[in-house]
């Protein structure tokens, strides 16, 4: 019998199922944490517009300060990756970095529930309604306690990443999903025996379920025979100051980028607190919609970060190149679909959120559609900036596209949002034109970047 050939070699197809393999637990394990405050804003709705408005400002400000916090523990992903790509069996300088990740959450959190404590001053100052500050600080005052186990979990979910183990990210995160919808329906609207609570239930639900999750990935970690051998939290009160500044130096920018794309949106929120409640909740419904489908570009772009970085670790260009695109590929396809969704059928999507046969509900559904047809234009470009961050993340280039959002996010998404808004009058149309213009901004400023990697000298 003639020879057979052997089968050609398929690096391109080979990265790809790397990437979905890796990617798909923490695409799933997004969009359940997103359904989390999904479901916090239906059952919110169900109490009236006025209190979706005061839910939408107490979680935008909680989450853009706990994305900013997010931005601090996501540095521990290329650390790690980047180490096990360098020595497969690294187990001292993993848990290095996953014990210094966690001291950055306690030193983060402190300081900032001090200043969460004064969140309905904070509201005031920012020029909301007394009654709307009043109502969002309720809820503040009890979603902020979230904040820390929350943190955690992206720090043992970088952990588990690195391993290619990222099943337990997505297991843990939907059993979440289950509890806070039951506690939360039970805390929010009083039913199971529990108070009736409104805001201050769906701050207090949700803080009690993420502590719950921290506890089982702690859990998981201590017992799975893959994962214990690393002694996560052995020596946990050691102090080990110079990975905690690395740790700082390479998270900040992260933190920052992240930080200013979150803030634009929160801005966002105010600014249509300036114009009118109903825009409030029309741009809280539409916001929702746009953060769901975000989610798995985001999962993609997280998954990339531990290729390229292990790429990067093994000094291997051409690994670093096809890990990049590969998920940048992925990454756009899904948004372009996306975007055809939101223009074809925006009314049965914001129908899961707002009842508009009320004359209340109506107004805020005419807002929403109008929001949405933005939301379906910057879908593509949103995925390429979220790429294009997690790209440079593996290569720990984090400062640069730091300054890319600071400009594009605020000098041109606030900047533009606000005049069209207000000084042309488009109101809250002319917000959401302003941050698709400033999303757009800054994924051409992160692919350039990307394409001059080597030029750079940001590769080798």
């Amino acid at each position: 019998m003639p020879e057979q050939a052997a089968p050609q070699a398929t690096p391109w197809r080979d990265e790809f199922r790397a990437t979905m393999a890796l990617a798909w637990p923490l695409i799933l394990a997004n969009l359940a944490g997103s359904l989390i405050h999904a479901t916090d804003v239906v059952l919110l709705g169900r109490l009236g517009p006025q209190v979706l408005a005061a839910g939408a400002l107490a979680t935008n400000l909680v989450m853009s300060i706990s994305i900013f916090g997010m931005g601090l523990m996501i540095a521990t992903s290329p650390m790690i990756a980047s180490e096990i790509g360098r020595k497969r069996n690294s187990v001292r300088e993993v848990r290095r970095t996953v014990r210094q990740g966690l001291w950055m959450v306690v030193s983060f959190c402190v300081p900032v529930w001090g200043v969460l404590a004064f969140a309905e001053e904070i509201y005031r100052a920012l020029g909301q309604q007394p009654e709307l500050a009043r109502d969002a600080a309720s809820m503040v005052h009890t979603l902020m306690w979230s904040m820390a186990p929350f943190l955690g979990m992206t720090v043992l979910r970088s952990f588990l990443s690195a391993k290619e183990k990222t099943i337990w990210t997505l297991y843990v995160t939907l059993f979440g999903v289950i509890a806070n919808g039951v506690l939360n329906y039970g805390l929010i609207l009083g039913h199971f025996g529990l108070p009736k609570m409104g805001l201050v239930g769906a701050g207090m639900g949700s803080s009690i379920i993420n502590a719950l999750m921290f506890a089982i990935m702690v859990a998981i970690i201590l017992i799975h025979p893959d994962f214990r051998r690393y002694h996560l939290f052995g020596r946990f009160w050691r102090a080990d100051w110079p990975r905690y500044r690395a740790l700082f130096r390479l998270g900040l920018p992260i933190g920052f980028t992240m930080g200013f794309e979150a803030s634009v949106f929160s801005a966002a929120v105010f600014l249509m607190g300036l114009i009118s409640t109903a825009s409030v909740a029309a741009h809280a419904v539409a916001l929702q919609i746009a953060s769901l489908t975000f989610m798995v570009p985001l999962g993609l772009a997280q998954a990339t970060t531990v290729r390229v970085g292990m790429g990067h670790g093994r000094r291997d260009a051409d690994a670093i190149r096809r890990s990049g695109w590969a998920g940048f590929a992925l990454g756009e396809s899904f948004m372009a679909f996306t975007a055809i969704m939101m223009w074809v059928f925006p009314r049965p999507l914001i129908a899961l959120f707002v009842d508009a046969g009320t004359p209340s509900g109506m107004d805020v559904t005419t807002l929403a559609v109008s929001f949405l047809s933005v939301a379906a234009i910057f879908q593509i470009v949103d995925g390429a900036q979220v790429m294009g961050a997690g790209m440079m993340r593996g290569l720990h280039d984090t400062r640069v596209p730091m300054l890319f959002a600071a400009f594009g996010y605020w000098v041109i998404g606030i900047g533009v949002g606000a005049g069209l808004a207000f000084k042309m009058g488009l109101e809250g149309l002319g917000v959401w034109i302003g941050l698709a213009s400033g999303l757009a901004v800054v994924s051409v400023l992160m692919i350039w970047r990307w394409t001059h990697r080597e030029k750079l000298g940001l590769v080798g």
